[in-house]
């Protein structure tokens, strides 16, 4: 097999058999075999006279020469005890105390197996409404979303793979904004990607600025109105500044539900390209298209006939994995097969554009992206429709969209997942991702550094006579060709990655892939840590008007400088990034997090009933928080502590301190008034003037430099909940890449989604 030591390591550590002491008992052929022998057993199960040895040697050649992939469940559990294949399902959440904890105690059955769960949240009254049986008050969705990722926390799926969670909300919810500012401390809910459920009404709205319904779910009552706009800009703000939420176009999700007698399409999988109908499963698989390429001396072109073969196994492969799955639920069972979804897709799609020579942010580049999906599709419906007229079709055909057509096996054929490990695996580009980096520095645990480069690349340089070990270090350090004068101009364009590419780029290579896909595009748009707010809106409102069915945005360090400040510190976060920044929707401003490291001067003060200790902290951005101790003499501590509070978070969240020194210099107290030997007017004023020494100290320089943010080294000792956050992999301390609708490491194969 043509597998690299990198994808060898990973199907060793994540993948294969092990014994009670953690040692493989598998080998990598074997785990092809193993999942092949599995997945063909369903022929038998549907026709006794099947010859299941030649449908699992097929199987076998698909896998073990990379040219088709399942998703991760169906390679780690097919043959197994506990065969449990699918990596998408979506659970409903009641507005009860009963559905509610059901929906976790089914979702931890469903971590358990090895799968990821959707929820929509929308169901729940929103916080502060009245509950009946209680004479209490409902807490909302954000409170029991919080409970949810608690249990998700607890855990572990088969000591391989962590739960991950999409959480969705309509935009139409009282309690949207908490939503969706919701992950703006970002040590929070960090078992959910969250994504605002929005309507074509609302975005109609954005664009005229106009007001809409706020609709309380338990009574169907109107119990607002709001400006859309202000809306919108509060999801580009929190998304600006931590990649979240995302959007999901619900309408266009239910546009395309096959099946609407089964009810509305409410959630998705964690990472978005699945949209699911409540207690729904859906088994993925992606086409290694680089496998598909062929060369002849006028260069690469895609081997079609090679293509339609690939294409009509896989959906066999994955119509067969409906059958011999064990799904952890019954109820999830039941009504997976009502539709028999199955999501094939494609990876590798960014290399094979370097192969044929088209930069991926070019008119050709689409139209090979539309060639190559709506291939995919009509094969894939083709195969589909084959296997109805042996098996029979998904038992909703005849009340399904496709009812006066010819019967298809599978009521969604086609999906684009993120294919993080996968990819790692084939040794290709993820999905339908540009390529992250051509070359990087790797860190060997031993304390030397080893260059790694794409293969493609080298060939390319090694076919001009360019190739250097000095070139290849040069275009590691700088990650990114663009920039590279040694190289010609024409490789610069077409070997273009993930940043070099404008977010429109991203917007329309989706919307390319979108329009020929049943189900939905995992992608993520990149954007520099310079990226406005603005620039953020432009691309939601393109994807809207390009025809997604959702997005998801990620700012170069937007997250990991305010988490853990690994790497270079960059410019203050309570700063605008740019003059043109849009200023964020009026109460939606959020604090930046405390500082890991602080240095800070502590102050006694004579006050009327005592004394005060004020402690003023600050960091390489100014003036970050502020604590008060009264001593034992007593005073008013909940007051001054109050205070301190207050300025703490104004301070972080932007304010001038200059402004806070003004509203509280000279505020009276009794106290200190009665008191002659004291020169404050209060615990307030104190604040104000140990605050005022401390800022005119920055100001001048006198203070001692604050020290660097603690960085720590690979690999890196982090909690779970940190990890998700983090620039840099928990397991192995390389860099993490941002694609996908996902975190990935394509070093050791962690993944934030499962």
């Amino acid at each position: 097999m043509s597998i690299s030591e990198n994808a060898r390591a990973v199907l060793e550590r994540r993948y294969l058999i092990r014994d009670a002491e953690g040692r493989p008992t598998e080998t990598v052929d074997g785990l092809f075999h193993r999942v092949a022998d599995a997945i063909a057993a369903a022929d038998g199960i549907l026709d006794p006279g099947a010859d299941t040895t030649a449908t699992a040697e097929r199987f076998y050649r698909l896998m073990s020469e990379l040219d088709f992939l399942p998703n991760s469940p169906t390679l780690m559990n097919a043959g197994r005890p506990l065969g449990q294949l699918s990596a998408c399902f979506v659970l409903p959440v009641g507005d009860s105390m009963e559905e509610i904890f059901d929906a976790i105690k089914y979702a931890a059955l469903i971590h358990k197996s090895g799968g990821g769960t959707g929820f929509s949240f929308s169901r729940l009254r929103p916080s502060g409404s009245a509950v009946n049986s209680t004479g209490g008050v409902a807490s909302g969705p954000i409170s029991f979303m919080k409970v949810f990722n608690a249990a998700t926390e607890a855990v572990k799926q088969g000591g391989t793979r962590r739960g991950a969670n999409m959480g969705i909300l309509r935009v139409d919810h009282p309690d949207i904004l908490d939503f969706i500012t919701c992950k703006n401390d970002t040590s929070q809910i960090t078992n959910f990607n969250l994504s605002v459920g929005i309507t074509e009404e609302f975005m109609r709205a954005v664009e005229a600025g106009a007001e809409y319904d706020l609709v309380d779910p338990s009574t169907g009552k109107v119990t607002a109105r709001r400006n859309a706009r202000a809306v919108f800009e509060a999801i580009v703000d929190s998304a600006w500044r931590t990649g979240e939420p995302g959007i999901v176009f619900l309408d266009r999700l239910n546009r395309d539900n096959p099946v609407p007698s089964m009810g509305e399409i409410e959630s998705t999988n964690p990472c978005g390209e699945q949209p699911l109908l409540p207690y729904e499963a859906c088994n993925l698989g992606s086409i290694n298209l680089v496998n598909h390429a062929k060369k002849s001396p006028e260069g690469y072109a895609i081997d079609w006939d090679k293509l339609k073969d690939t294409i009509h196994t896989a959906v066999h492969f994955l119509d067969n994995v409906i059958e011999v799955n064990r799904y952890p639920l019954p109820e999830i069972d039941r009504v997976t097969r009502l539709t028999r979804k199955i999501g094939l897709g494609v990876m590798g799609f960014a290399d094979l554009l370097l192969l044929l020579g088209v930069p991926y942010d070019s008119e050709e580049g689409v139209e090979t992206a539309k060639a190559i999906m709506s291939f995919v599709q009509r094969e894939g419906h083709a195969a589909s429709r084959a296997l109805a007229k042996v098996r029979g079709p998904f038992p909703l055909f005849h009340e399904s969209v496709y009812q006066n057509g010819e019967p298809l096996r599978n009521a969604t054929v086609t999906t684009i997942a993120p294919t993080g490990t996968l990819s790692i695996i084939a040794g290709v580009s993820s999905g339908v991702e540009p390529v992250f980096a051509y070359a990087y520095i790797r860190n060997i645990m031993d304390g030397t550094h080893l260059v790694e480069s794409s293969p493609i690349l080298r060939a390319a340089l090694e076919e001009r006579g360019l190739l250097s070990d000095e070139l290849i270090h040069q275009i590691a350090q700088q990650g990114t060709l663009a920039h590279v004068e040694a190289l010609p101009e024409q490789l610069r364009r077409v070997f273009v990655c993930a940043h070099d590419i404008s977010p429109q780029w991203h917007v329309r290579m989706q919307a390319a892939f979108q329009s020929f896909t049943d189900n939905a595009v995992s992608k993520t748009v990149n954007f520099p840590n310079s990226a406005t707010r603005k620039d953020v809106a432009e691309v939601y409102q393109l994807a809207w008007k390009l025809g997604c069915k959702g997005t998801t945005i990620y700012r170069d360090g937007s997250r990991s400088e305010q988490v853990l400040n690994i790497g270079e510190v960059n410019a203050s976060a309570s700063a605008p990034a740019c003059p043109d920044c849009a200023m964020p929707p009026y109460g939606s401003i959020q604090p930046r997090p405390r500082p890991t490291v602080t240095t800070g001067f502590t102050e006694k003060v004579h006050i009327g009933c005592g004394n005060l200790y004020v402690t003023v902290n600050y960091d390489e951005n100014g003036i970050c928080e502020v604590f008060t101790n009264t001593g034992r003499a007593g005073g008013c501590p909940s007051q001054s502590e109050a205070t301190a509070r207050l300025v703490s978070i104004g301070i972080r969240s932007g304010m001038d301190p200059r402004e806070i020194i003004q509203q509280l210099r000279g505020i009276r107290c009794p106290s200190c008034l009665r008191q002659s030997d004291v020169t404050v007017t209060s615990c307030p004023d104190a604040i104000a003037r140990s605050l005022e020494k401390v800022l005119k100290a920055t100001q001048t320089g006198t203070l001692p430099t604050p020290p660097e943010p603690l960085a720590p080294s690979a690999p890196v000792d982090m909690t779970p909940a940190q990890a998700k956050l983090a620039k840099y992999c928990p397991e192995c301390g390389s860099r993490l890449e941002h694609e996908g609708g996902c975190v990935t490491c394509r070093e050791c194969g962690y993944s934030k989604c499962n």
